[in-house]
């Protein structure tokens, strides 16, 4: 690929990632509105949950099954995607709501984004843009009105921990997966939300045992906002729709999407759950929820708009051609024009003629990108198994 259509392609990969992750919050945000018929029927939540994860898991076999390689080449990542993205945000959010309001609740385990830029900035040590941080606090604070939180502001130790459980299961559901495409070993991004979901299975089946729960419910039929449906229709929404597809569009846009992008855009999913609540279910939508939605797409929008602060030696080496591993919100882009994993990684293509680096013969590319501590090779991000 010529360097000359590297700006035309660079928003390819930034427009799929948006797409994606704007697809993972609409999917994750029906969740709730097809579990409660099932738990209004007599099933419990947990059995919900329990039935939601593995329904899911048995879904992604074939594809656990094409990508079985994973298991042994990053063992570590997929335990840890299972045990914090899947299983940890589930049990740390219903616990939580067993002790303190939905909506507290919901806010609390929201507060995912704002942490995960506090842990790339102060732990990672990696640079936050401006829009990342103000949409993140923009979002929040609309999330606050989505959930209205005055209306239950009871607290309780205990709850309020849960619920930031559930808020750090969230960061690491975000870190992990961008930590999947990263390395010499990197790991298809399906493969990670596939073993991910078989592993949360095992976890929550140990947690849940749910051969002790009564399943005739799903045999029978469900009450939605005044409609009789049958209850497998909500069930198979929660599995393909809400589970299926909301992980495997949502771990994939990561990869094109900084990890706390990705994580402000998903604030989008309380204002989906309650929209939908709103039209399925019958429930109430007042004018303090509006404004709060309108609040959250815009912090959702600010974030995604903004451009990664540059870091000058990065730059450096990507005019080099060099690849830099775990380069952050895109800026790997500058030698990869198509984005995460496409052609241009391949092609180490850059701008010609722009830069001294690039008019000087190999030897000395080599000799610059030996000097930033880099190898001069293409990106090893790529997506494949």
């Amino acid at each position: 690929m010529h360097g000359s259509t590297a700006p035309s392609t660079r928003p390819t990969g930034r427009t799929l990632g948006l797409s994606l992750a704007l697809v993972s919050a609409f999917a994750f945000g029906g969740s709730g509105t097809a579990a409660k018929p099932l738990i209004e029927a007599g099933l419990s939540p947990l059995h919900v949950v329990w039935l939601r994860v593995t329904g899911a898991a048995v879904a992604l076999l074939p594809i656990a099954y094409r990508h079985r390689d994973a298991v042994l080449r990053r063992p570590g990542l997929l335990l840890g995607f299972g045990l914090l993205a899947v299983a940890g945000v589930q049990a740390c959010y219903f616990a939580a709501i067993s002790r303190i309001p939905v909506g507290v609740a919901l806010l609390i385990e929201y507060l995912g984004p704002p942490l995960l830029i506090g842990y790339v900035k102060f732990v990672q040590r990696k640079p936050i843009s401006r829009g990342a941080a103000i949409g993140a606090g923009v979002a929040v604070s609309g999330l606050a009105c989505v959930v209205e939180v005055w209306n239950g502001l009871g607290f309780d130790a205990l709850g309020v921990l849960f619920a930031l459980g559930a808020a750090c299961c969230q960061v690491g559901y975000f870190l992990l997966a961008d930590a999947g495409r990263r390395g010499e070993r990197p790991v298809d991004p399906m493969a990670v939300s596939a073993y991910g979901l078989l592993i949360g299975a095992v976890l929550l089946t140990a947690f849940t045992r749910p051969w002790e729960a009564d399943w005739s419910p799903l045999g029978g039929s469900v009450l939605m906002n005044g409609h009789t449906v049958p209850a497998l229709l909500p069930a198979a929404w929660m599995i393909l729709v809400a589970t299926v597809l909301a992980y495997l569009t949502g771990v994939i846009s990561v990869g094109y999407l900084s990890p706390p992008i990705a994580g402000v855009v998903a604030n989008l999913e309380a204002v989906v759950a309650t929209v939908l609540a709103w039209v399925l279910l019958g429930e109430h939508l007042g004018l303090p929820q509006i404004a709060g939605g309108l609040l959250v797409l815009a912090g959702a929008f600010a974030a995604q708009a903004s451009k990664p602060p540059a870091d000058p030696e990065t730059v450096a080496a990507a005019v080099a051609g060099a690849a830099v591993p775990g380069v952050p919100d895109g800026l790997d882009e500058l030698h990869r024009p198509d984005g995460p994993g496409g052609p241009g990684a391949q092609s180490g293509s850059r701008v010609a003629g722009d830069s001294p680096v690039d008019r000087g013969p190999r030897a000395d590319r080599e000799r610059v990108a030996a000097e930033r501590g880099v190898s001069d090779r293409p990106s090893r991000t790529s997506r494949g198994g």
